[in-house]
């Protein structure tokens, strides 16, 4: 199964200068019980920017990296592939969360099988962007609402 996991603005905003314009605990918390044990794929600059913010890459997950960088020097444990097609093709078995950024959601939505998005009940400014969630695709499984934001999943 395909799933993009994420926090969404109102006006789709997902992140400003590589970085989450909000802090939401329960939000990582939520993100981390739905992701530990599973595979976690991601671009280069998303893993960047946890390894930044964690020192290390995100624990107890498959890190899978796409990056057209050659030789990227990732540390050891950390899977890179060139494209998606050949990352999702080599872990076609696994439970895989796409965590971002803007791009790889772009390249995953249409052949995701699940949402888990965290509606951050705000605007705010940022670069990077969720695609639009078109709902005559995408159907609202179960939605869990808390004061600012809820969690919700979405099935085709």
């Amino acid at each position: 199964m395909l799933t993009l996991i994420a926090a969404v603005a109102k006006n789709n905003v997902i992140g400003k200068n590589n970085e989450l314009p909000w802090h939401l605990p329960e939000d990582l918390k939520h993100f981390k019980t739905l992701t530990t044990g599973n595979t976690v794929l991601m671009g280069r600059k998303t893993f960047e920017s946890i390894v930044t913010r964690l020192g290390k890459p995100l624990p107890d997950r498959k890190n899978i990296v796409i990056t057209r960088q050659e030789n990227y020097p990732a540390p050891e444990g950390i899977l890179i592939y060139r494209d998606i097609e050949t990352a999702l093709k080599n872990h076609s078995g696994e439970q895989v969360f796409v965590i971002g950024g803007a791009e790889m959601y772009r390249q995953t939505i249409e052949r995701a099988d699940r949402l888990e998005i965290t509606h951050v009940d705000q605007e705010v400014e940022g670069d990077a962007t969720f695609p639009s969630i078109d709902l005559n695709i995408w159907k609202k499984a179960s939605e869990e609402s808390h004061d600012g934001y809820s969690f919700a999943t979405y099935m085709k």
